[in-house]
């Protein structure tokens, strides 16, 4: 999960959809704009070009429980159908990391180690919404309650894997070749927070900038 910044003023159709009995909050407008806010991302997993894109709602608005937060641009977020199920449940209610108002890499230290995600609050004292926040994590990329679920959560540890396997095979040409260009331009994609799964490929680096330091504008 990394910042996201949110695109104003709001779609034009949430306010007049939000007048009707049965209003709909995934038009047109509002699914382009949330597509390129987010850039085609996930906002929970950051699995890239997703294929089961849906409109999800940070805070939840319980079948019409609570209509302010169906039509509100803030609360509308670009996820996919795997961490949108993950998240349907009372224990998130109360609410995750809003990443397009907070800095979540400022909040969670995020890492890959011996093939399992290990994500570590920043502060000693972390709030209940950075806790909420990794439990989610965790959760997208471990659970196994049903089979399509272990599925879907292989996959994307497998693609994580892979991401950081070409984040590696890169930082060792760096080291090879510490001023050749083409590493540099190839580094400075993978670590835009636009790519899949940047928060973990950036934690990286950031931990190990003193074998890096040529690459320190690109995590800021």
């Amino acid at each position: 999960m990394v910042k996201i910044e949110r695109s104003f003023p709001a779609p034009s159709s949430l306010e007049a959809e939000a007048k009707k009995k049965s209003g709909s909050y995934e038009k047109s407008d509002v699914v382009e704009r949330l597509k390129q806010d987010f850039h085609n991302k996930c906002y929970i997993c950051e699995l890239k070009n997703l294929q089961d894109p849906q409109v999800e709602h940070l805070l939840p608005h319980k079948n019409g429980r609570y209509p302010e937060r169906k039509f509100d641009w803030n609360n509308l977020f670009w996820s996919c159908g795997h961490c949108n199920g993950v998240k349907n449940q009372n224990i998130y209610d109360s609410g995750i990391l809003d990443c397009c108002k907070v800095d979540p890499e400022k909040r969670i230290i995020f890492r890959l180690k011996e093939e399992q995600i290990e994500l570590l609050p920043l502060m000693k004292q972390a709030d209940e919404e950075t806790d909420r926040t990794i439990e989610l994590i965790k959760a997208v990329f471990n659970l196994r309650n049903t089979g399509m679920r272990v599925y879907k959560s292989d996959m994307r540890l497998k693609e994580l894997q892979k991401e950081m396997n070409i984040l590696f095979k890169n930082l060792n040409d760096l080291k090879k070749r510490p001023d050749k260009r083409i590493v540099l331009y190839k580094l400075r994609a993978l670590l835009k927070r636009e790519s899949a799964f940047a928060a973990f490929k950036r934690c990286y680096v950031r931990e190990r900038i003193d074998e890096y330091p040529q690459l320190e504008s690109y995590i800021q």
